[in-house]
């Protein structure tokens, strides 16, 4: 059974997402206390984390920080906020999905299908590569990235890409010279279709940059095409 860590301080939002997700087939434990939240998070293993933004404590934005500093389990950040500014914060501390309440529970269920269903492919494909495929390097001179091994290095550093920033680089690292709009990488790395969605994708590239370019303002590897999307150059 895959259970899921719901850290909401709303008992009836709380036990209407449980409901939804039990009647799934997914077990379920309920934090109403931001720090009760992430000590749950950081002690065991959880498929997915429901993760409101305003709880009492901890903000839903350092529980955020806090987990994708150890852990890559998927975060969906709940909020009753509509700024687009909250979405891109929450999206840039690692979260991978931003739902504005209220929302639909049977979205919930079917947006946390999709993210586990996607990390256990991830994962599972890892485990199962074979020596030929654990041999397979993107080499850039100064940019390399070790698909089996999900490492990446610029220079002799190497930095540290969450599980979301490294498939969409790897992605477009194996199609150099390619331009990929908003909406494709929705699609193809994310796994579902867009909604207009597109400050998930922004907000990935941004931090990318950060951390391979060597002037994020001025990218070298990652280049944007204005009004079309964005472009791999290798």
């Amino acid at each position: 059974m895959k259970n899921i860590l719901i850290i909401e301080d709303t008992q009836g939002i709380a036990d209407l997402e449980r409901d939804y997700f039990e009647a799934n087939g997914y077990g379920t434990t309920i934090a109403s206390d931001g720090q009760e939240g992430l000590d749950l998070a950081l002690k065991n293993e959880y498929d997915l984390i429901i993760c409101d933004v305003m709880l009492p404590t901890v903000d839903g934005f350092h529980i955020c920080r806090e987990l994708r500093a150890k852990k890559d389990t998927p975060i969906i950040m709940v909020t009753a906020k509509t700024e687009e500014i909250d979405k891109i914060r929450g999206l840039g501390l690692g979260a991978d999905d931003y739902m504005v309440k209220p929302f639909s529970p049977n979205e919930l269920v079917a947006r946390a299908k999709a993210h586990i269903a996607r990390y256990e492919r991830l994962t599972q494909s890892n485990a199962a590569l074979s020596a030929a495929q654990k041999a397979r390097i993107l080499d850039f001179g100064e940019l390399q990235i070790q698909l089996d091994t999900h490492r990446v290095f610029v220079g002799e550093r190497e930095v540290n890409l969450a599980n979301r920033e490294f498939e969409l680089l790897t992605f477009l690292a194996e199609n150099p010279g390619i331009v990929f709009s908003k909406d494709r990488l929705l699609e193809r790395v994310w796994g579902f279709e867009s909604r207009g969605d597109t400050a998930t994708v922004t907000v990935h590239i941004k931090r990318i940059r950060e951390k391979i370019e060597p002037n994020p303002d001025t990218p070298k590897f990652i280049e944007t095409i204005w009004g079309v999307g964005y472009r791999f150059n290798g």
